[in-house]
């Protein structure tokens, strides 16, 4: 058996022992350690990538790392094996930053506040009550005696009947156990939180009266990517905190396919459900109560928006048939699920709410974010896309609403290309080239003097936008001009180089190669080609849409000319084009505070038609059609040549 010591940048060395034949990544992921592994160790992506300080490994050479990387001591995770000598592992920041300085929506920008009071300004607008039924009573009882021989909690329950009109009153354990300290701390007067559901109350905690408490609830999207969630004041819909952080399962692979594999092997299961609530969700909500001052126990209704992948993840339950033709979930929508029932540090008692799902493609995520859209409630014509690590459609008006799931693959998030990352330290998020010298001027993401490693999801669009408009690269994503930027290997493929490692001090070039822009040209071409499939399904086109609204993390970094530059969004006036922010927590706050808006999303979802792209005719024609700069046809895009530098 040999040592295997994991040394990670400003943490402590991580010592574990493993087995002869043990391959690393999955020592790393026993041992907690964070290796981002996009394609979840299928050799695919690349990503990776750790150095070996001492000690050797069986690691076969790949096309991921060079010559000179090799020869350094960086290998692949995913394909090195234990022999039987100890190994010291160094883990380079860019494989783990994806678990602590992914950079996600700041919701406490100004930008962000303004949007997310906007859709809650316009949900209220649309005549949905932003109330619940969740209240707090004060009650004062009368002390037992010899001659009132009462037990507590008969006395405390003819209390709240007599206080709030109800015929029947639940009083959980919770409740029972604590109850004798609680009612004698302050001479038998209490306060307790409760819901009326008709006559029924439901009593979640009670405190002595000179106590405070305030009745807080929990609002979260679970993106495939990144977890975002707000802590509100139930009675008045002030948000009390936020919070976001790196999804944990990032570690079994970027998608969600990659992910239900994962789940599917010995223990997987657990696994899966404990990188979401023990190392994802639990620590920020400690940290988002902790900001404010109260406990976890405080919260006492929680509403959860995410992807059906993501909530069967959640839920603990086997989430392989949603690959598996015919694509069945084993659930669209959920109830009665409580904090207690999945490990959650909220309050035992506390209602757990889903905004529903459509289909295995389509989630709840989708049916929030379309509460939050305002699209269904609109004469005008309009087209919901949330621009995730999944691409996912809605299109309609107040009479109708249809939807729809791209396969876009993991491109948007960096994956599939050679030079791609997520969006952290070092990742460039935005460029611009010289049209004349080819040189390029980068936004990269951290701080001043942050040198580049990679491309994000935005980074890409606009590289592949600015080569094309500079014509160093053709329609076909071809490179077809020569420069000092430009290179080319031994096999004949060129590439374009974005930073020189003597500028970056890295191993190799920061560069874009023809196969990368060839995998961003497919999975752009999927997204267009999904927008136009759904319009067209019902005898449209474009002209008629009034609105594009863009949601995502992904979205909020995207330059819209750029992105119809390159033919990923369809060809209308740039105005038509809103971005709307994190729409699926502003979906599940809304659901969280009213029970109206939790009403109406589940009447949205039930309403909405499901178009299955891929057995959809004319689809595969759509989509080849797309894939080229900007497309095919160029008619349909007129004001791409005209578009100024």
């Amino acid at each position: 058996m040999a040592q295997i010591t994991f040394k990670i940048s400003e943490s402590p060395d991580v010592v574990i022992h493993a087995n002869k034949g043990d391959r690393l990544l999955d020592i790393a992921r026993d041992a907690n350690v964070a290796i981002d592994a996009p394609c979840s160790g299928n050799a695919t992506c690349g990503k990776c990538k750790v150095k070996l300080v001492s000690g050797a490994v069986d690691s076969p050479k790949t096309q991921h790392i060079t010559e000179e990387e090799y020869a350094a001591g960086w290998r692949l995770a995913c394909v090195s094996k234990v022999l039987d000598e100890d190994l010291v592992i160094e883990v380079p920041d860019i494989a783990s930053a994806y678990k602590s300085r992914m950079k996600v929506a700041d919701l406490s920008s100004p930008e962000e506040v303004a949007i997310f009071e906007k859709i809650k300004s316009d949900i209220e607008g649309s005549g949905i009550a932003l109330t619940n039924d969740m209240a707090m009573v004060e009650l004062t009882m009368s002390a037992p005696s010899l001659d009132d021989t009462m037990p507590d909690n008969e006395r405390l329950t003819w209390a709240i009947e007599a206080a709030v009109g109800a015929e029947k009153v639940i009083l959980p354990f919770t409740v029972i156990k604590k109850l004798p300290d609680v009612i004698r701390k302050d001479d038998f007067k209490v306060k307790a939180v409760y819901k009326m559901s008709g006559s029924r109350c439901f009593v979640y905690d009670i405190y002595p009266a000179d106590e405070n408490p305030g009745i807080v609830g929990l609002a979260i999207d679970i993106g495939t990517t990144t977890v975002s969630s707000v802590l509100i004041d139930m009675q008045t819909g002030e948000i009390l905190a936020k919070g976001s952080a790196g999804n944990g399962q990032i570690r079994y692979g970027a998608d969600v396919i990659n992910r239900i594999v994962e789940q599917t092997k010995p223990g997987g299961v657990k696994k899966l459900q404990k990188a979401i609530i023990d190392d994802t969700l639990n620590p920020m909500i400690a940290n988002m109560c902790r900001s404010i001052g109260i406990k976890p126990g405080q919260i006492y209704r929680m509403s959860l928006a995410s992807n059906s992948t993501m909530n069967h993840l959640f839920m603990g339950v086997n989430a392989d048939p949603l690959r598996m033709e015919p694509y069945i979930p084993t659930f669209f929508h959920m109830k009665n699920i409580y904090g207690k029932d999945l490990n959650l540090i909220i309050n035992p008692n506390a209602d757990i709410i889903f905004a529903p799902n459509i289909g295995s493609y389509v989630g709840g995520d989708i049916t929030a974010g379309t509460l939050a859209s305002g699209i269904w409630n609109s004469e005008e014509f309009s087209v919901f896309i949330d621009l995730g690590t999944n691409g996912e459609i809605v299109f309609g008006n107040s009479d109708f609403l249809m939807s729809c799931a791209c396969s876009a693959g993991p491109a948007f998030e960096g994956g599939d290309i050679s030079c791609g990352m997520r969006a952290t330290d070092g990742a460039i998020e935005a460029v611009t080239i010289d049209k004349e010298t080819m040189e390029p001027n980068l936004t990269i993401i951290g701080d001043e003097g942050q040198k580049p490693i990679g491309l994000c999801g935005s980074g890409i669009i606009d590289i592949i936008a600015e080569l094309f408009r500079c014509g160093i690269v053709n329609a076909k994503g071809q490179l077809v001009r020569e420069g000092r930027r430009v290179k080319v290997d031994e096999d004949g493929m060129k590439s374009y180089v974005i930073a020189f490692k003597e500028d970056t001090g890295a191993v190799k070039d920061v560069e874009i190669t023809e196969v990368d822009i060839d995998s961003f040209i497919r999975a752009k071409g999927a997204i267009y080609s999904g927008i136009i499939t759904l319009v067209e399904s019902l005898g449209f086109d474009m002209s008629i849409v009034d609105n594009v609204y863009v949601a995502g993390g992904i979205g909020s970094g995207i330059n819209m000319k750029n992105a119809v530059r390159i033919g990923m969004l369809p060809d209308i006036p740039l105005e038509k084009y809103h971005y709307i922010g994190n729409s699926s927590l502003a979906g599940s706050y809304a659901m969280l505070l009213s029970n109206e808006a939790e009403d109406k999303v589940t009447e949205l979802a039930s309403s909405m038609t499901y178009l299955e792209l891929s057995t959809h005719p004319g689809y595969m024609d759509s989509f080849v059609a797309a894939c080229f700069i900007p497309h095919t046809d160029a008619n349909l895009f007129p004001s791409v040549q005209n578009m100024e530098d």
